[in-house]
Order: C-alpha cells, then structure tokens, then sequence
C-alpha cells in the first residue's frame, strides 16, 4: 500500500542505501548482487507509521496513570517526575520509549520533549535516538535555551530537531510569537498544545502555516478548523488519550471535514498503549458514531492519518510516509491478513495490532525481523 493512491498486489519495493529506487513487479532481477532479499508473500507492505506527537521521556511511566487527569498530571507527571530526571535517565527513557515505537510499528516519532533541560539532557536524547535506529524529530522543549535549540536546528539525517513552546491557548501571547518567530527564522516546525481558542487570533495575526503544529483542539470550531486547512497548518489529534484525560471530543471529524489533513499522535504512555492502531480505531469508532449507518466513512481513510499525513505533520512530507521512488526506505510487513484477496488498508485500521508488526525497516534497515526487535 503506497500511502497514497491504488493499492498495488504482487509488488516488489527496491531500497538502495536508504532510499525506495523503486517499486513495480519482478525488480528482485534489477537488484544489485548480494542484495538481501526480504519474501514478503502474504503480508502487507506499507509505509512506517509515524507517530506526530508523543512524550517519550514518559515510556517508563507506562501505566502509572490510569486514572490521572489533567491535574494531577501536571503535577506529578511535569511537575515531579520530570525533575528528578537526569540525562542518562533521559537516554534510557528514550531508548525505551523508542523500542516501544519500533516494535509497535512507528518508524518516525515526533518528540515534545520536556526533557531537554539541558544541552547535557539534549545530548542524551539525541544520542538514544541515534542508538535506537527509529526516525526521530526532538522537539526542544525550552525555547529560552537559544543557544541549544540553535545547535539542534543544525543537525541533519535520521534525528532532526523542531521547538516545542507551550502556546498562546496555554501562555502568554506575546511569548508565543516570539518563541514561534524564533523557531521559523531557524527553519523549524515548531509544535505547541492548543485547546482551539486562539485560532483566529493566530490567522488573523498572519502566524498559521505548515511549520506550526498545533496538536489537540479539542475545542476547534469548523469554521476555526477551515482556517487551518486554508492554511495548511499541521494539526495533530490523540484521541485515546484525550478521551481518557478528559481533554474533550476529539477534533478528527472536524478537522478533517474542513480539509485539514489531520494527523495522529500517542501523546503519553501513563494510560495508553504505546502504538498507533488503538488511536487509529478510536477514531474510526468517533467516526462512525457521528455518520450512523447511512454514510460510513471509509476506514481505509484513516491510513494516511499515520502515513503520509503524518509525515506532513512532522515536517517530512517530502522525506517518508508514502511508499514510491525517492522516499526514504521506512516501511512495515503487516501480518494477518494473507488470507484477504481485495483491498487490506481498511483491514489495518479496523483489525490489526501491534502483535501484526512483522518486519520494520528504517532507512532501508532492518530493525525489526519476524516479530523481533534485532537493534
């Protein structure tokens, strides 16, 4: 499944240092020799999915919070635990949390990362991540930490970095600007928590665009949600953990019914499985409430809401989340469905688990084989 587009049946996916060079049947002949060759009969072939908003600091917390709002979160979760936090215990911690995305089949993550405290912090994090294997876009979660944030602006390759800055919704306006100027004169997408409320105030301020990424707006209006699709801001929702937190209704529907090409996030672990197929039923679930029996929305839609519009949301369009020529090689080999002759992206959404992840390739290596994490 390329993402985007027709499904294509009988297909081999050529990967030459790191890239798809191409994809179209028979192409084991135009390998180069000593080519590995990965037989993939009977499972699907999709692109990595990408996770557009996760906390990953927060992975050996997993589970803690089960019944943990919004207060208490804060308190306890940023307000404790993040402080007690050094940089080894932030290299573990990334080391964990991107293990988990890897096995669960998330290739790319996008992290806010309160845990950059310190150039020291920044540095095991990114360190982690280059260790791990997985695709990664550290969001530094201190915009006054100029000299850092510029240092993370400058790398290139497999971990890259962006700004994460709490937002006007949450903050002060003023500072917003500043801190979103700052990031977009450093060539960042620069990422911030947003209830809704200062969406016009940001449109008509001239301050929306695909380099801003506003993740929740649970409180979006549709015609606030039109202002974002005209603009082409990037808009993540994590509806699991929205519903369990108490955020509100998730804004996918509405979002999406403006045109806005939202993407899908795991956000934190205390009360979530680390992987993308529950926000994936989750969502078709809202869907289908909203439309009733007359008109299902297909759930093979919501594929590129962890692919390809993913991939736009973190700042990757270009790079990964659609499977064709030029993209880098991140890909997944999906079990579970051999026995299917038609169509399969409705199957992934509506009836797959992590459990299926078979095979996931980063970069055209192999970081997980027949069901085992190999990095």
């Amino acid at each position: 499944m390329p993402g985007s587009g027709p499904e294509l049946p009988g297909t081999d996916v050529l990967c030459t240092d790191g890239v798809i060079t191409a994809v179209a049947p028979g192409l084991e002949a135009r390998a180069a020799p000593g080519c590995e060759v990965i037989d993939a009969t009977g499972l699907t072939v999709t692109a990595g999915f990408v996770d557009a908003h996760r906390h990953v600091w927060q992975a050996p917390l997993r589970g803690t919070g089960a019944d943990m709002g919004l207060p208490r979160y804060f308190a306890e979760v940023l307000g404790t635990a993040l402080h007690a936090m050094t940089p080894a215990a932030a290299a573990a911690a990334t080391r964990l949390g991107a293990a988990l995305a890897l096995d669960a089949g998330i290739t790319t993550v996008f992290d806010y990362s309160n845990a950059t405290r310190s150039p020291e912090h920044t540095d095991a994090i990114v360190e982690a991540f280059e260790a791990s294997g997985i695709r990664a876009v550290v969001g530094h979660g201190d915009p006054s930490a100029t000299a850092d944030v510029r240092r993370l602006a400058a790398r290139t390759g497999r971990v890259t970095g962006a700004l994460a800055i709490l937002g006007p919704d949450y903050g002060d306006w003023d500072e917003a600007v500043a801190q979103l100027t700052f990031g977009r004169d450093l060539g960042l997408t620069v990422a911030a928590h947003a209830g809704g409320a200062t969406v016009r105030r940001l449109h008509d301020a001239g301050l929306l665009g695909p380099d801003l990424q506003l993740v929740h707006l649970n409180a979006v209006t549709a015609g606030d949600a039109k202002l974002l699709a005209d603009t082409g801001t990037a808009v993540v929702v994590t509806p699991t953990v929205e519903a369990v937190m108490g955020h509100g209704a998730s804004a996918y529907g509405r979002l999406a019914d403006a045109g806005a090409r939202p993407a899908l996030g795991v956000d934190v672990v205390i009360n979530n499985p680390p992987d993308l197929f529950e926000p994936l039923r989750d969502t078709l679930r809202t869907a289908r409430l909203a439309t009733g029996s007359a008109s299902l929305p297909p759930a093979a839609d919501l594929l590129r809401a962890v692919t390809a519009d993913g991939a736009r949301a973190v700042g990757l369009g270009g790079v990964v989340g659609t499977v064709e020529a030029g993209r880098r090689a991140d890909l997944l080999l999906l079990d579970g469905l051999g026995h299917l002759t038609g169509e399969r992206a409705g199957a992934v959404v509506s009836c797959l688990t992590a459990t299926d992840v078979r095979t996931v390739l980063v970069d055209g290596r192999v970081v997980k084989r027949d069901g085992h994490l190999v990095v």
